[in-house]
Protein backbone atom coordinates (compact mmCIF):
# COMPACT_ATOMS: atom_id res chain seq x y z
CA UNK A 1 0.00 0.00 0.00
CA UNK A 2 1.37 3.47 -0.92
CA UNK A 3 1.86 5.61 2.13
CA UNK A 4 1.18 9.42 1.33
CA UNK A 5 4.11 11.98 2.29
CA UNK A 6 3.55 14.53 4.77
CA UNK A 7 2.69 17.88 4.15
CA UNK A 8 4.34 20.75 4.92
CA UNK A 9 3.19 24.68 4.88
CA UNK A 10 5.29 26.97 2.79
CA UNK A 11 5.23 31.00 3.02
CA UNK A 12 5.72 32.42 -0.36
CA UNK A 13 7.09 36.12 -1.17
CA UNK A 14 3.27 36.98 -1.93
CA UNK A 15 2.57 36.16 1.81
CA UNK A 16 0.46 33.23 0.82
CA UNK A 17 0.90 29.82 2.24
CA UNK A 18 1.15 26.78 0.11
CA UNK A 19 0.70 23.16 1.24
CA UNK A 20 3.34 20.61 -0.63
CA UNK A 21 4.47 17.25 0.14
CA UNK A 22 7.86 16.40 2.26
CA UNK A 23 10.75 16.24 -0.19
CA UNK A 24 9.25 18.80 -2.90
CA UNK A 25 12.26 20.68 -4.25
CA UNK A 26 12.14 24.46 -4.21
CA UNK A 27 12.68 24.28 -8.50
CA UNK A 28 9.14 23.19 -8.23
CA UNK A 29 7.80 26.25 -6.29
CA UNK A 30 9.49 28.84 -8.27
CA UNK A 31 7.63 31.23 -10.32
CA UNK A 32 7.95 30.00 -14.14
CA UNK A 33 11.55 30.67 -15.55
CA UNK A 34 12.16 33.72 -17.76
CA UNK A 35 15.53 34.95 -19.26
CA UNK A 36 17.04 38.82 -17.45
CA UNK A 37 16.94 39.98 -13.97
CA UNK A 38 13.46 38.84 -12.77
CA UNK A 39 14.63 34.71 -13.43
CA UNK A 40 14.90 33.27 -9.86
CA UNK A 41 17.94 31.71 -9.50
CA UNK A 42 18.08 30.05 -6.10
CA UNK A 43 16.39 30.90 -2.30
CA UNK A 44 16.26 31.81 0.63
CA UNK A 45 15.03 29.25 3.22
CA UNK A 46 14.28 30.12 6.79
CA UNK A 47 16.73 33.20 5.76
CA UNK A 48 19.70 30.61 4.35
CA UNK A 49 20.72 30.49 0.69
CA UNK A 50 19.92 27.31 -1.04
CA UNK A 51 20.36 25.62 -4.03
CA UNK A 52 16.36 25.29 -6.49
CA UNK A 53 16.98 21.80 -5.90
CA UNK A 54 16.96 21.85 -2.22
CA UNK A 55 13.75 19.88 -1.03
CA UNK A 56 11.25 20.96 1.26
CA UNK A 57 11.38 19.04 4.42
CA UNK A 58 9.58 20.66 6.83
CA UNK A 59 7.34 23.97 7.62
CA UNK A 60 9.18 26.78 6.46
CA UNK A 61 9.22 29.99 4.78
CA UNK A 62 10.56 31.20 1.20
CA UNK A 63 12.30 34.27 -0.29
CA UNK A 64 13.01 34.07 -4.17
CA UNK A 65 16.79 35.28 -5.33
CA UNK A 66 17.26 37.08 -8.58
CA UNK A 67 20.01 38.51 -10.01
CA UNK A 68 19.94 41.64 -9.69
CA UNK A 69 20.09 41.10 -6.02
CA UNK A 70 22.91 41.11 -4.28
CA UNK A 71 23.24 37.35 -3.28
CA UNK A 72 21.34 36.10 -6.02
CA UNK A 73 24.32 37.58 -8.50
CA UNK A 74 26.64 35.72 -6.25
CA UNK A 75 24.61 32.60 -6.82
CA UNK A 76 25.60 33.46 -11.08
CA UNK A 77 29.56 34.47 -9.86
CA UNK A 78 29.85 31.12 -7.94
CA UNK A 79 28.47 28.89 -10.61
CA UNK A 80 30.14 30.49 -13.71
CA UNK A 81 33.34 29.64 -12.15
CA UNK A 82 32.05 26.19 -11.57
CA UNK A 83 31.45 26.11 -15.58
CA UNK A 84 34.96 27.35 -15.58
CA UNK A 85 36.58 25.10 -13.70
CA UNK A 86 34.89 22.09 -15.68
CA UNK A 87 36.25 23.67 -19.29
CA UNK A 88 39.61 24.37 -17.60
CA UNK A 89 39.73 20.50 -16.82
CA UNK A 90 38.05 19.67 -20.45
CA UNK A 91 41.19 21.44 -22.56
CA UNK A 92 44.07 21.83 -20.33
CA UNK A 93 43.60 18.71 -17.82
CA UNK A 94 47.38 19.26 -17.41
CA UNK A 95 47.39 22.60 -15.80
CA UNK A 96 45.94 23.69 -12.44
CA UNK A 97 43.42 26.49 -12.69
CA UNK A 98 43.39 29.15 -9.93
CA UNK A 99 40.65 31.54 -9.09
CA UNK A 100 42.69 33.72 -7.35
CA UNK A 101 41.23 37.63 -6.65
CA UNK A 102 39.48 40.30 -7.32
CA UNK A 103 40.83 42.61 -10.43
CA UNK A 104 38.95 44.99 -12.59
CA UNK A 105 35.74 44.03 -11.26
CA UNK A 106 36.09 40.40 -12.24
CA UNK A 107 38.16 37.59 -10.60
CA UNK A 108 41.91 37.07 -11.81
CA UNK A 109 42.61 33.38 -12.66
CA UNK A 110 45.88 31.26 -13.88
CA UNK A 111 46.64 28.15 -15.53
CA UNK A 112 49.61 27.02 -13.95
CA UNK A 113 51.84 25.06 -16.35
CA UNK A 114 55.34 24.73 -18.29
CA UNK A 115 54.65 27.59 -20.59
CA UNK A 116 53.22 30.88 -20.48
CA UNK A 117 49.30 31.20 -21.00
CA UNK A 118 48.61 32.23 -24.56
CA UNK A 119 45.76 35.07 -25.85
CA UNK A 120 44.29 32.01 -28.34
CA UNK A 121 44.25 29.41 -25.19
CA UNK A 122 42.12 31.89 -23.13
CA UNK A 123 40.19 32.43 -26.34
CA UNK A 124 39.70 28.66 -26.39
CA UNK A 125 38.48 28.16 -23.15
CA UNK A 126 36.01 31.29 -23.69
CA UNK A 127 34.53 29.12 -25.98
CA UNK A 128 34.26 26.05 -24.09
CA UNK A 129 32.58 27.64 -21.22
CA UNK A 130 30.04 29.15 -23.81
CA UNK A 131 29.14 25.84 -24.83
CA UNK A 132 28.66 24.42 -21.44
CA UNK A 133 26.51 27.39 -20.60
CA UNK A 134 24.95 26.66 -23.54
CA UNK A 135 24.33 22.61 -22.66
CA UNK A 136 22.22 24.17 -19.59
CA UNK A 137 23.62 20.99 -17.94
CA UNK A 138 22.14 20.67 -13.93
CA UNK A 139 24.32 21.37 -11.02
CA UNK A 140 23.54 19.08 -8.36
CA UNK A 141 24.03 19.52 -4.80
CA UNK A 142 25.98 16.82 -3.15
CA UNK A 143 26.47 16.76 0.73
CA UNK A 144 29.80 14.60 1.72
CA UNK A 145 31.08 14.12 5.39
CA UNK A 146 34.45 15.14 6.66
CA UNK A 147 36.05 11.58 5.97
CA UNK A 148 34.44 11.00 1.85
CA UNK A 149 35.70 14.40 1.02
CA UNK A 150 39.23 13.73 2.66
CA UNK A 151 39.50 10.58 0.76
CA UNK A 152 38.10 11.38 -2.12
CA UNK A 153 40.12 14.62 -2.87
CA UNK A 154 43.64 13.69 -0.67
CA UNK A 155 45.37 13.04 -4.51
CA UNK A 156 43.61 14.99 -6.85
CA UNK A 157 42.89 17.71 -4.57
CA UNK A 158 45.79 18.09 -1.62
CA UNK A 159 44.39 22.19 -1.42
CA UNK A 160 40.62 20.81 -0.04
CA UNK A 161 42.37 18.18 1.53
CA UNK A 162 44.16 20.51 3.78
CA UNK A 163 40.77 22.55 3.85
CA UNK A 164 38.67 19.67 4.86
CA UNK A 165 41.44 18.17 7.94
CA UNK A 166 40.98 20.95 9.69
CA UNK A 167 37.77 22.61 8.57
CA UNK A 168 34.31 22.71 11.30
CA UNK A 169 31.75 20.55 10.83
CA UNK A 170 31.62 16.73 9.84
CA UNK A 171 29.70 17.86 6.36
CA UNK A 172 29.40 20.21 3.65
CA UNK A 173 27.45 20.38 0.46
CA UNK A 174 29.58 19.95 -2.74
CA UNK A 175 28.11 20.54 -6.48
CA UNK A 176 28.06 18.06 -9.63
CA UNK A 177 28.57 19.34 -12.60
CA UNK A 178 29.04 17.10 -15.86
CA UNK A 179 30.97 14.77 -13.93
CA UNK A 180 33.14 17.32 -11.60
CA UNK A 181 32.86 17.69 -7.90
CA UNK A 182 33.93 20.75 -6.34
CA UNK A 183 33.16 22.68 -3.51
CA UNK A 184 32.24 26.09 -3.86
CA UNK A 185 31.50 28.74 -1.20
CA UNK A 186 27.92 28.39 -1.35
CA UNK A 187 24.80 27.44 -3.74
CA UNK A 188 24.81 27.29 -7.48
CA UNK A 189 22.18 28.04 -9.78
CA UNK A 190 19.81 24.86 -11.01
CA UNK A 191 21.95 24.38 -14.62
CA UNK A 192 24.39 26.02 -16.29
CA UNK A 193 22.17 27.77 -18.78
CA UNK A 194 21.83 30.38 -15.79
CA UNK A 195 25.33 31.90 -15.81
CA UNK A 196 24.51 34.67 -18.46
CA UNK A 197 26.89 36.86 -19.74
CA UNK A 198 30.76 36.92 -19.56
CA UNK A 199 34.07 37.53 -20.56
CA UNK A 200 37.27 35.44 -20.44
CA UNK A 201 40.13 38.51 -20.78
CA UNK A 202 43.18 37.77 -21.26
CA UNK A 203 45.54 39.61 -18.66
CA UNK A 204 49.17 38.11 -18.56
CA UNK A 205 50.13 35.83 -16.84
CA UNK A 206 46.69 34.92 -16.66
CA UNK A 207 43.10 36.13 -17.56
CA UNK A 208 40.29 37.88 -15.93
CA UNK A 209 36.57 36.82 -15.52
CA UNK A 210 33.96 39.38 -16.10
CA UNK A 211 30.57 39.32 -14.57
CA UNK A 212 27.74 41.68 -14.77
CA UNK A 213 26.83 43.25 -11.16
CA UNK A 214 23.65 43.03 -9.29
CA UNK A 215 22.60 46.82 -10.57
CA UNK A 216 22.84 45.77 -14.46
CA UNK A 217 22.95 41.99 -14.63
CA UNK A 218 22.16 41.84 -17.84
CA UNK A 219 25.55 43.53 -19.29
CA UNK A 220 29.23 43.46 -18.30
CA UNK A 221 30.47 46.76 -16.59
CA UNK A 222 33.35 48.82 -18.42
CA UNK A 223 36.61 47.89 -18.07
CA UNK A 224 38.78 49.44 -16.29
CA UNK A 225 42.56 48.54 -15.98
CA UNK A 226 43.98 48.34 -12.24
CA UNK A 227 47.26 47.41 -13.35
CA UNK A 228 49.31 49.11 -10.10
CA UNK A 229 46.70 47.36 -8.09
CA UNK A 230 47.30 44.08 -9.66
CA UNK A 231 50.57 44.27 -9.03
CA UNK A 232 50.12 44.53 -5.06
CA UNK A 233 48.40 41.43 -5.80
CA UNK A 234 51.16 39.72 -7.01
CA UNK A 235 53.36 41.22 -4.39
CA UNK A 236 51.48 39.22 -1.82
CA UNK A 237 51.11 35.82 -3.77
CA UNK A 238 55.10 36.20 -3.34
CA UNK A 239 54.85 37.08 0.30
CA UNK A 240 52.64 33.67 0.50
CA UNK A 241 55.34 31.78 -0.91
CA UNK A 242 57.94 33.13 1.75
CA UNK A 243 55.66 32.15 4.20
CA UNK A 244 54.24 28.64 2.41
CA UNK A 245 50.33 29.44 3.02
CA UNK A 246 48.96 29.11 -0.12
CA UNK A 247 45.87 28.55 1.13
CA UNK A 248 44.03 28.47 4.32
CA UNK A 249 44.24 24.41 4.83
CA UNK A 250 48.47 25.42 5.19
CA UNK A 251 47.67 28.03 7.44
CA UNK A 252 45.55 26.01 9.72
CA UNK A 253 48.09 23.61 9.34
CA UNK A 254 50.63 25.68 10.57
CA UNK A 255 48.59 26.50 13.63
CA UNK A 256 47.68 22.71 14.40
CA UNK A 257 51.67 22.64 14.40
CA UNK A 258 52.14 25.06 17.07
CA UNK A 259 53.98 27.14 14.95
CA UNK A 260 51.92 30.20 14.81
CA UNK A 261 54.21 32.66 16.60
CA UNK A 262 56.43 32.27 14.82
CA UNK A 263 54.37 32.86 11.20
CA UNK A 264 52.85 36.11 12.67
CA UNK A 265 56.14 37.52 13.32
CA UNK A 266 57.30 36.82 10.06
CA UNK A 267 54.09 38.44 8.48
CA UNK A 268 54.66 41.41 10.74
CA UNK A 269 58.13 42.11 9.64
CA UNK A 270 57.23 41.87 5.93
CA UNK A 271 54.55 44.73 6.75
CA UNK A 272 57.18 46.30 8.29
CA UNK A 273 59.66 45.70 5.42
CA UNK A 274 57.21 47.48 3.35
CA UNK A 275 56.76 50.43 5.14
CA UNK A 276 60.25 51.15 5.45
CA UNK A 277 60.78 50.45 1.88
CA UNK A 278 58.22 53.47 1.21
CA UNK A 279 59.97 55.45 3.87
CA UNK A 280 62.54 55.66 2.00
CA UNK A 281 60.97 56.49 -1.91
CA UNK A 282 59.51 59.51 0.14
CA UNK A 283 62.73 60.06 1.59
CA UNK A 284 64.86 59.62 -1.92
CA UNK A 285 62.33 62.33 -3.44
CA UNK A 286 62.76 64.59 -0.02
CA UNK A 287 63.70 67.67 -2.03
CA UNK A 288 60.13 68.03 -3.47
CA UNK A 289 57.65 66.52 -1.56
CA UNK A 290 55.78 68.22 0.69
CA UNK A 291 52.38 66.38 1.51
CA UNK A 292 51.76 62.97 2.06
CA UNK A 293 48.12 62.05 1.03
CA UNK A 294 47.32 58.68 2.39
CA UNK A 295 44.06 56.86 1.61
CA UNK A 296 41.68 53.87 1.51
CA UNK A 297 38.34 52.50 2.24
CA UNK A 298 37.07 51.66 5.11
CA UNK A 299 38.66 49.46 7.82
CA UNK A 300 42.27 49.28 5.15
CA UNK A 301 44.21 50.43 8.42
CA UNK A 302 44.94 54.22 7.35
CA UNK A 303 45.58 55.27 10.74
CA UNK A 304 48.06 52.97 11.99
CA UNK A 305 49.51 52.54 8.49
CA UNK A 306 50.28 56.95 8.86
CA UNK A 307 51.56 55.96 12.71
CA UNK A 308 53.98 53.40 11.27
CA UNK A 309 55.19 55.65 8.10
CA UNK A 310 55.94 58.72 10.74
CA UNK A 311 58.09 56.24 12.85
CA UNK A 312 60.03 55.34 9.52
CA UNK A 313 60.38 58.99 8.45
CA UNK A 314 61.75 59.94 11.85
CA UNK A 315 64.11 57.18 11.45
CA UNK A 316 65.09 58.90 8.15
CA UNK A 317 65.37 62.13 9.42
CA UNK A 318 62.45 63.62 8.77
CA UNK A 319 59.67 65.27 10.90
CA UNK A 320 56.22 64.17 9.86
CA UNK A 321 53.38 66.62 11.01
CA UNK A 322 49.99 64.63 10.83
CA UNK A 323 46.73 66.26 9.25
CA UNK A 324 43.14 64.95 9.23
CA UNK A 325 40.71 65.56 6.48
CA UNK A 326 38.19 65.33 9.56
CA UNK A 327 38.79 68.53 11.06
CA UNK A 328 38.20 70.47 7.46
CA UNK A 329 34.15 69.25 7.77
CA UNK A 330 32.41 72.20 7.23
CA UNK A 331 29.56 73.16 9.77
CA UNK A 332 26.94 70.74 9.97
CA UNK A 333 23.96 72.80 8.79
CA UNK A 334 26.48 73.69 5.57
CA UNK A 335 27.27 69.81 5.00
CA UNK A 336 25.33 68.12 1.89
CA UNK A 337 22.52 65.76 2.51
CA UNK A 338 22.13 62.37 0.39
CA UNK A 339 18.78 61.42 -1.68
CA UNK A 340 16.89 60.18 1.21
CA UNK A 341 17.45 63.86 3.26
CA UNK A 342 20.39 62.78 5.63
CA UNK A 343 23.93 64.58 6.16
CA UNK A 344 26.11 62.98 3.22
CA UNK A 345 29.50 62.90 5.42
CA UNK A 346 30.94 60.82 2.76
CA UNK A 347 30.94 63.75 -0.02
CA UNK A 348 33.75 65.14 -0.79
CA UNK A 349 31.39 68.09 -0.52
CA UNK A 350 31.24 67.92 3.24
CA UNK A 351 34.98 69.45 3.48
CA UNK A 352 35.94 72.67 3.41
CA UNK A 353 37.67 72.46 0.43
CA UNK A 354 38.96 75.73 -0.24
CA UNK A 355 40.06 75.66 3.32
CA UNK A 356 42.07 73.21 3.23
CA UNK A 357 43.65 74.07 -0.05
CA UNK A 358 44.75 77.42 1.24
CA UNK A 359 46.26 76.12 4.57
CA UNK A 360 47.82 73.31 2.21
CA UNK A 361 49.56 75.89 -0.37
CA UNK A 362 50.46 78.60 2.44
CA UNK A 363 52.30 75.98 4.21
CA UNK A 364 54.56 74.76 1.41
CA UNK A 365 55.16 78.40 0.78
CA UNK A 366 56.61 78.67 4.45
CA UNK A 367 53.94 80.61 5.68
CA UNK A 368 52.18 79.87 9.34
CA UNK A 369 48.46 78.62 9.58
CA UNK A 370 45.80 77.83 12.35
CA UNK A 371 44.73 74.31 12.04
CA UNK A 372 41.24 73.71 12.67
CA UNK A 373 39.93 71.03 15.01
CA UNK A 374 36.12 69.65 13.74
CA UNK A 375 33.98 69.70 17.31
CA UNK A 376 31.93 66.78 16.96
CA UNK A 377 29.80 67.37 19.66
CA UNK A 378 28.70 70.89 18.58
CA UNK A 379 28.81 70.04 14.85
CA UNK A 380 31.14 73.81 14.28
CA UNK A 381 34.83 73.77 13.74
CA UNK A 382 36.98 75.74 15.51
CA UNK A 383 40.75 76.85 14.84
CA UNK A 384 43.44 76.10 17.33
CA UNK A 385 45.40 79.15 18.97
CA UNK A 386 49.06 77.97 18.29
CA UNK A 387 50.21 78.75 14.14
CA UNK A 388 52.33 76.09 12.69
CA UNK A 389 54.80 76.70 9.80
CA UNK A 390 56.72 74.10 8.16
CA UNK A 391 59.90 74.11 8.87
CA UNK A 392 62.96 72.54 7.33
CA UNK A 393 63.00 68.69 7.66
CA UNK A 394 59.48 68.35 8.12
CA UNK A 395 57.09 67.16 5.87
CA UNK A 396 52.52 66.63 6.47
CA UNK A 397 51.18 63.53 6.47
CA UNK A 398 47.03 63.93 5.23
CA UNK A 399 45.38 60.95 6.02
CA UNK A 400 41.47 60.56 4.94
CA UNK A 401 39.11 59.00 2.39
CA UNK A 402 39.40 61.60 0.22
CA UNK A 403 42.99 62.10 0.24
CA UNK A 404 43.76 60.92 -3.15
CA UNK A 405 41.04 63.30 -4.78
CA UNK A 406 43.04 66.04 -6.83
CA UNK A 407 40.35 68.23 -5.85
CA UNK A 408 41.38 68.78 -2.13
CA UNK A 409 45.06 69.69 -2.76
CA UNK A 410 44.70 70.83 -6.18
CA UNK A 411 47.17 74.10 -4.35
CA UNK A 412 50.24 71.62 -4.23
CA UNK A 413 52.04 70.91 -7.06
CA UNK A 414 51.48 67.27 -8.27
CA UNK A 415 55.48 66.91 -7.81
CA UNK A 416 55.33 68.36 -4.41
CA UNK A 417 53.10 65.56 -3.74
CA UNK A 418 53.20 62.11 -2.52
CA UNK A 419 50.19 59.90 -2.83
CA UNK A 420 49.65 55.96 -1.23
CA UNK A 421 46.59 53.63 -1.51
CA UNK A 422 46.15 51.27 1.24
CA UNK A 423 43.71 48.36 1.68
CA UNK A 424 43.36 45.04 2.94
CA UNK A 425 43.97 42.96 -0.25
CA UNK A 426 43.94 40.08 0.68
CA UNK A 427 45.13 36.29 -1.77
CA UNK A 428 44.96 33.68 1.36
CA UNK A 429 42.39 31.55 -0.64
CA UNK A 430 40.14 28.97 1.22
CA UNK A 431 41.09 26.72 -1.93
CA UNK A 432 41.98 26.82 -5.32
CA UNK A 433 38.68 27.95 -6.57
CA UNK A 434 37.28 29.79 -3.31
CA UNK A 435 38.88 33.01 -2.44
CA UNK A 436 38.37 35.33 0.74
CA UNK A 437 36.72 38.25 -0.68
CA UNK A 438 38.78 41.88 -0.18
CA UNK A 439 35.58 43.37 1.30
CA UNK A 440 35.25 40.66 3.58
CA UNK A 441 37.85 40.62 5.20
CA UNK A 442 37.52 44.90 5.70
CA UNK A 443 33.79 44.44 6.72
CA UNK A 444 35.05 41.37 9.69
CA UNK A 445 37.59 43.89 10.94
CA UNK A 446 34.99 46.98 10.84
CA UNK A 447 32.71 44.67 12.89
CA UNK A 448 35.38 43.78 15.54
CA UNK A 449 36.54 47.39 15.59
CA UNK A 450 32.59 48.95 15.62
CA UNK A 451 31.56 46.60 19.25
CA UNK A 452 34.68 47.70 20.78
CA UNK A 453 34.87 51.74 20.10
CA UNK A 454 32.01 52.71 18.88
CA UNK A 455 29.22 50.17 20.88
CA UNK A 456 27.76 49.27 17.58
CA UNK A 457 26.59 45.33 17.31
CA UNK A 458 26.93 43.39 14.16
CA UNK A 459 23.59 43.88 12.66
CA UNK A 460 24.02 47.56 12.01
CA UNK A 461 27.54 47.14 11.14
CA UNK A 462 26.44 45.07 8.47
CA UNK A 463 23.28 47.03 7.96
CA UNK A 464 25.39 49.68 6.83
CA UNK A 465 27.78 48.22 4.96
CA UNK A 466 25.98 48.60 1.40
CA UNK A 467 25.97 52.50 1.90
CA UNK A 468 29.71 52.56 2.78
CA UNK A 469 30.59 50.59 0.05
CA UNK A 470 28.71 52.52 -2.30
CA UNK A 471 30.55 55.75 -1.25
CA UNK A 472 33.57 53.38 -2.08
CA UNK A 473 32.78 53.17 -5.32
CA UNK A 474 32.23 56.60 -5.56
CA UNK A 475 34.81 58.75 -3.62
CA UNK A 476 37.62 56.36 -3.05
CA UNK A 477 37.99 53.69 -6.16
CA UNK A 478 38.41 55.65 -8.51
CA UNK A 479 41.43 57.26 -7.57
CA UNK A 480 43.18 54.33 -6.51
CA UNK A 481 45.42 53.73 -9.46
CA UNK A 482 47.04 57.87 -9.32
CA UNK A 483 48.56 56.66 -5.88
CA UNK A 484 52.68 56.90 -6.54
CA UNK A 485 52.37 53.29 -4.19
CA UNK A 486 50.01 51.38 -3.39
CA UNK A 487 50.25 49.57 0.65
CA UNK A 488 48.42 46.06 1.18
CA UNK A 489 47.66 45.90 4.72
CA UNK A 490 46.22 42.38 4.92
CA UNK A 491 47.53 39.96 6.85
CA UNK A 492 47.77 36.13 6.45
CA UNK A 493 46.43 34.83 9.68
CA UNK A 494 43.98 37.68 10.88
CA UNK A 495 40.64 36.09 10.19
CA UNK A 496 42.15 33.28 13.08
CA UNK A 497 41.81 36.20 15.66
CA UNK A 498 38.96 37.84 14.71
CA UNK A 499 36.76 34.43 14.49
CA UNK A 500 37.22 34.62 17.90
CA UNK A 501 35.70 38.09 18.21
CA UNK A 502 33.42 38.43 15.32
CA UNK A 503 31.68 34.86 15.26
CA UNK A 504 29.74 35.28 18.29
CA UNK A 505 28.63 38.28 16.98
CA UNK A 506 27.15 37.46 13.90
CA UNK A 507 25.86 34.62 15.68
CA UNK A 508 23.51 36.50 17.84
CA UNK A 509 21.59 38.14 14.34
CA UNK A 510 17.72 37.00 14.98
CA UNK A 511 16.73 34.84 12.15
CA UNK A 512 14.27 37.52 11.35
CA UNK A 513 16.54 40.41 10.69
CA UNK A 514 17.39 41.48 7.10
CA UNK A 515 21.07 40.51 7.80
CA UNK A 516 20.77 37.48 9.48
CA UNK A 517 21.71 36.08 5.60
CA UNK A 518 24.98 37.96 5.56
CA UNK A 519 25.53 37.41 8.76
CA UNK A 520 25.17 33.34 8.20
CA UNK A 521 27.48 33.84 5.24
CA UNK A 522 30.14 35.31 7.10
CA UNK A 523 30.18 32.81 9.47
CA UNK A 524 30.46 29.53 6.59
CA UNK A 525 32.98 31.81 5.98
CA UNK A 526 34.73 32.33 9.05
CA UNK A 527 34.80 28.27 10.23
CA UNK A 528 37.84 27.47 7.41
CA UNK A 529 39.78 29.32 10.08
CA UNK A 530 41.10 27.54 13.39
CA UNK A 531 40.85 30.42 15.83
CA UNK A 532 44.30 32.15 17.50
CA UNK A 533 44.32 34.16 20.31
CA UNK A 534 45.75 37.85 20.77
CA UNK A 535 48.48 37.54 22.85
CA UNK A 536 51.00 37.44 20.21
CA UNK A 537 49.54 40.14 18.31
CA UNK A 538 52.49 43.24 18.64
CA UNK A 539 50.78 46.29 19.58
CA UNK A 540 51.79 47.96 16.62
CA UNK A 541 49.86 45.66 14.23
CA UNK A 542 47.63 47.20 11.27
CA UNK A 543 45.42 44.45 13.44
CA UNK A 544 45.38 46.36 16.51
CA UNK A 545 43.66 48.86 15.18
CA UNK A 546 40.74 46.63 14.92
CA UNK A 547 41.19 44.51 17.88
CA UNK A 548 42.39 46.87 20.71
CA UNK A 549 45.89 47.01 22.62
CA UNK A 550 47.01 49.21 19.66
CA UNK A 551 50.14 51.14 20.95
CA UNK A 552 49.39 54.36 19.13
CA UNK A 553 46.58 55.53 20.24
CA UNK A 554 43.09 54.96 21.01
CA UNK A 555 40.83 53.14 18.50
CA UNK A 556 37.63 55.25 17.98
Amino acid sequence: MKTERALNAVRLPDGSVKEVPSGTRLLELAPPSTSGPDRVVGALLQGEPVSLHASITEDCEVQWLRPSSHDGIRFIRRSLSCVLVRAAKDLFPERRLTILHSLSKGLFCELDGERPLRRSEVEALSARVAELAAAEMPMLPLPLSRAEALGRFIVERPDLARLFRNRDGEEATFYEFDGLVDYFHGPLVPHSGYVGPFELRFYAPGFILRYPSDEAPEVLPPFVDTRRLGKVFYEFKEWSQVLQVPDVGALNDIISLGEVNDFVRVAEALHEKRIAQIADAIDAARDRVRLILIAGPSASGKTTFAQRLAVQLRVNGMRPIPISLDDYYRNRDECPRDDNGEFDFEAVEALDIELLNDQLQRLTFGEAIHFPRFNFKTGKREFRQTALRLEPGQILICEGIHALNECISESVAKANKFKIYISALTQLNVDDHNRVPTTDTRLIRRIARDIQFRGTGARETLARWRSVRRGEDRYIFPFQEEADVMFNSGLFYELCVLRGMVEPLLREVPEDAAEYTEARRLIDLLVNFRVVGTDEIPPNSILREFIGATCFFRAE
